[in-house]
């Protein structure tokens, strides 16, 4: 018998490991079963769970139980096991997801007072000297603490008699979609492709840290050859480490696509701090593998 688990994996007799093992895949899926269940909370202290512990022996991965494990394609669970709970926890976690779906879309009402322009109490300038766009001095206020700042300022600080705040780095339709996210959470895909970086670097200045980590996830999901470079520089201006350690890392695997670019000349020009940063990361790294 070869893997405990499916059975499926074929190996030859000279090489079959000791009884109780299981293959790889089997393993990956038994660590993230558990990890889930730990995540949960699913062992409660007076219940008596499988106790799962692999080891390594001989370069196989082997499974050992608190109870016996018949070699068969699969094996039932007794009712004491955490397993036999799992389409309880399953039918929890649905219920759960359909009242935070509720209350996102309960929350989601604010997008309307924008859009509609509802009791609006303060106007917010992009630059290029482009139309202000009207808001909420309370949700701005809640949703960052420069704003609050800003808002809450003594009588010799405080905005213009119009009631204005000015955003001069960013265009109309950027300050508009920085609005949009404060007020519903999110925006659409085409939105944060076309102004990641400009909202990454306004969630920065005016720290707004769940916007900030929300792009960093689209910059990080979808970071390739042609945007390496715009990663690289958006999180030298956040200060960002996550974001500049993995594009100078995708920067150095794949060194001749980006420095041969069209945009590498007026990058390096622009920012030559980086450009020395990828010089050294390139080099360490080709160091570290003839190592």
């Amino acid at each position: 018998m070869d893997c405990v688990i499916c059975c499926t994996t074929p190996i030859l007799p000279i090489l079959k490991p000791p009884r109780n093992t299981i293959c790889a895949a089997c393993y990956e899926g038994a660590r993230t079963v558990i990890a889930l269940m730990d995540n949960l909370a699913i062992d409660s202290s007076d219940e008596k769970g499988v106790a799962v512990r692999v080891r390594s022996n001989n370069n196989s991965l082997q499974l050992s139980t608190s109870t016996s494990i018949k070699a068969s394609p699969s094996f039932s669970c007794q009712p004491h096991q955490p397993l036999a709970n799992l389409p309880k926890w399953m039918i929890n976690m649905k219920e759960i997801e359909e009242e935070l779906n509720e209350k996102i879309s309960f929350l989601s009402g604010f997008i309307s007072l924008f859009r509609q322009q509802i009791l609006t109490d303060i106007k917010l300038k992009p630059g290029n000297d482009e139309p202000p766009i009207p808001a909420h001095r309370a949700l701005l206020a809640s949703r960052s603490e420069i704003f609050k700042n800003m808002l809450d300022s003594d009588d010799a600080c405080k905005t213009p008699a119009s009631d204005t705040i000015s955003f001069q780095e960013l265009s109309h339709e950027e300050l508009e979609c920085l609005l949009e996210f404060l007020y519903c959470g999110s925006l659409t895909t085409e939105k944060i492709e076309r102004h990641v970086y400009s909202l990454a670097i306004a969630a920065d200045k005016y720290e707004i840290p769940y916007l900030l980590k929300f792009c960093e996830r689209r910059m990080l999901t979808s970071l390739d050859s042609s945007n390496a470079l715009d990663v690289l520089e958006v999180s030298d201006v956040c200060s960002n480490t996550t974001l500049k350690e993995s594009a100078l890392s995708f920067i150095v695997k794949n060194m001749e696509d980006v420095v041969f670019s069209h945009k590498y000349d007026a990058f390096a020009s622009k920012n030559p701090h980086l450009g020395l940063e990828i010089t050294r990361a390139y080099f360490i790294d080709s160091k570290s593998r003839r190592n």
